[in-house]
């Protein structure tokens, strides 16, 4: 069972203003990411170019482990715990992108953002934060804003119901490996937790290319999502190198921004600020694939940034200081 960290080692890391600077800088770079992930999902398979970024990102990320105190941060007393949220943000990669191969860049991002959402339900058993009936309602509010874009009561759809899906469940995984990303960062820091997660990324990728690496897995299917997991790896062409070394960069920086983000703040204050990513993917599909959202797209995401941004606004109304409470109580 996760027990909530302490209350005096939770509000040594409370630095809201750092941690929403962190996470803004962080999903700026997820959105570079998808966009290069799309651009190279026609040639490559998905765990070719999650071993080369981890590779790459590996590099950057050392460089910040020697920043905040040298190799020996990397130690820890909860191996078991860093390597189930590496096996969790593997998951959610591969079944968020996955989804983006053969979708709108826009609309799968935007189903992805429920995650500040799950996030905010998590932090309720997994880190003791209280959220009350106002935030839970509009938690609801913005699930039906998926119900919204999937269109359950439309006979039939261009992407397939199961591929629909695929960003809500990386959502729900990715949740799920940041708040306990805020339960770990009691004691580790962020540049050591990025290492983790990059090693998972290489070990896991590697495990692939040695199980299906040259394309047997593939032969005969029709799926584009299976496809793009399972098609054979291919040495990349000269002018793809640096989109690789681009996709490296952006994941060192996620690695340690995200972090070092749900570190430093709790994690419903911050959450809320990742639905900057939502209208970068949206400008990326327009500019880049020529794609626009519909209708329902625009109205679900509506629903769910109005509940993201309502449940952040709640959250800095419960935490603000009561008009005269200082007055009643003074100083102890």
């Amino acid at each position: 069972m996760i027990m909530p960290p302490s209350s005096t080692a939770s509000e040594s890391l409370d630095r809201p203003a750092l941690g929403i600077l962190l996470i803004c800088l962080g999903v700026v770079a997820i959105s570079v990411n998808d966009l290069l992930i799309k651009v190279l999902s026609g040639g490559y398979p998905l765990h070719q170019m999650v071993f080369v970024r981890s590779a790459i990102g590996l590099v950057f990320t050392l460089g910040f482990v020697f920043a905040e105190g040298g190799l020996g941060i990397l130690k820890t007393r909860s191996p078991g715990l860093h390597m189930l949220r590496g096996v969790l943000v593997v998951f959610a990669n591969m079944t968020f992108y996955a989804a983006v191969a053969v979708m709108p860049l826009g609309k799968a991002t935007a189903l992805f953002f429920v995650a500040p959402l799950f996030i905010t339900l998590l932090s309720i058993p997994m880190l003791g934060e209280r959220v009350g009936a106002l935030r839970i309602g509009a938690v609801l509010f913005g699930f039906a804003g998926v119900l919204v874009m999937q269109q359950p009561w439309v006979a039939e759809t261009e992407i397939s119901r199961w591929v629909l899906l695929l960003p809500v469940l990386a959502a729900a995984l990715y949740a799920f490996m940041q708040v306990l990303t805020r339960r770990l960062g009691v004691t580790t820091k962020a540049s050591a937790m990025a290492v983790y997660i990059q090693s998972t990324f290489l070990l896991v990728s590697a495990l692939f290319f040695l199980v299906a690496g040259d394309g047997r897995f593939a032969e005969g299917v029709q799926n584009e999502s299976l496809i793009f997991l399972l098609r054979p790896w291919i040495w990349p062409a000269p002018e793809d190198w640096p989109v690789f070394v681009g996709l490296g960069l952006c994941s060192g920086v996620i690695g340690y921004c995200l972090s070092a983000a749900y570190r430093m703040a709790k994690a419903a204050t911050i959450a809320p600020f990742e639905y900057i990513g939502l209208p970068l993917a949206i400008f990326w599909g327009w500019a880049v694939f020529g794609e626009w959202p519909q209708i329902a797209t625009w109205i679900g995401c509506a629903m769910i940034v109005g509940a993201g941004i309502f449940v952040f606004l709640r959250e800095q109304a419960k935490a603000a200081p009561t008009p005269g409470r200082r007055a009643r109580w003074g100083r102890r």
